[in-house]
């Protein structure tokens, strides 16, 4: 059966600290073996910097290739179907990453695909992400056990969604702090799908104060995402969930602030924080590459 990567719904806990384990030995230079002769294909409905430059260069370092496929430069701008698409490039390459604006696409291009699928980003999981931001927390807190995270800002989307799986199947809390607006909630039967998977508790809070207080990580993420609407009510509505130095007052003196980029800096993070010594933002940005690399070893090794 095939092992494909798109939510770690998927994913036990063991299975992802494996991942993460493999992740620590890559970083460090150690390497069992490489993909030497595998091709990844990457197709993008979705623009990104930091999804394409970081798969590239892990295929790259594992002495493999990746080919970059936009939409609109394929047969899909045409009519292709997805399935379609995903039975032919099986058939060339040995794994597929995707970047889509919809977890439905996605699916129907795994239920289709006889090679891997990862997950790049779709509008409701963002795995790829959570484990390098998993892999950042370990490394600056040495645990995720018993660490209280907290996320800022709009809790109805994607990374929300990936960051409260993954780190509460790893023991962490998780507390989402969001206005009480329908859209900005998590999906109630992702939510759900979640708490039941978790070793740590997972809660809402409306309050940002409250919310960070005892906080060992402070995570926010963009307001307004490609191809969403109604920008300045977003922006009106989660002003109050803007992470500066005075919330900060009220979380733990040593707590880390995360965002997974890009960042709209006067908006959802003040430049006095994200550039302080309490960012490990870009230490994010850079974990994604070691963490990809684990999941293609993982997802690819035993392929032909």
């Amino acid at each position: 059966m095939i092992k494909h990567f798109l939510t770690l719904l998927d994913y036990s806990e063991k299975e992802i600290r494996h991942l993460l384990d493999l992740a620590i030995k890559l970083k460090s230079g150690y390497v069992e073996e490489y993909l030497e002769g595998k091709t990844l294909a990457m197709l993008f409905e979705k623009p990104s910097t930091r999804t394409r430059v970081s798969f590239e260069v892990a295929m790259t370092q594992l002495k493999g290739h990746a080919i970059y496929l936009d939409f609109t430069t394929t047969q899909l701008s045409r009519g292709e179907t997805i399935e379609d698409m995903a039975k032919v490039l099986s058939r060339y390459c040995n794994a597929i990453m995707a970047r889509l604006y919809t977890h439905e696409t996605l699916e129907r291009l795994a239920n289709a695909s006889s090679v891997p699928v990862i997950n790049g980003l779709t509008d409701r999981f963002h795995p790829c992400q959570t484990l390098g931001d998993l892999l950042t927390v370990m490394e600056k807190k040495g645990r995720t056990e018993d660490l209280k995270i907290v996320f800022m800002g709009d809790c109805g989307y994607n990374m929300f969604h990936s960051t409260m799986i993954g780190f509460s199947k790893l023991w962490a809390n998780i507390v989402g702090c969001c206005p009480g607006k329908r859209d900005y909630m998590p999906d109630p039967q992702i939510y759900e799908k979640a708490k039941k998977y978790a070793k740590g508790s997972i809660r809402i809070e409306h309050d940002p104060e409250k919310a960070v207080k005892d906080a060992d990580v402070i995570y926010t993420d963009t307001w307004v995402s490609m191809g969403q609407k109604n920008a300045e009510q977003r922006i009106t509505d989660l002003k109050p969930y803007q992470v500066n130095k005075e919330l900060l007052r009220h979380a733990k003196p040593e707590a880390i602030v995360m965002h997974c980029l890009p960042a709209h800096r006067g908006q959802e993070i003040t430049s006095d924080v994200m550039d302080s010594g309490r960012s490990v933002i870009f230490d994010q940005a850079e974990n994604r590459l070691h963490a990809q690399k684990a999941i293609l070893l993982h997802l690819l090794k035993n392929t032909h």
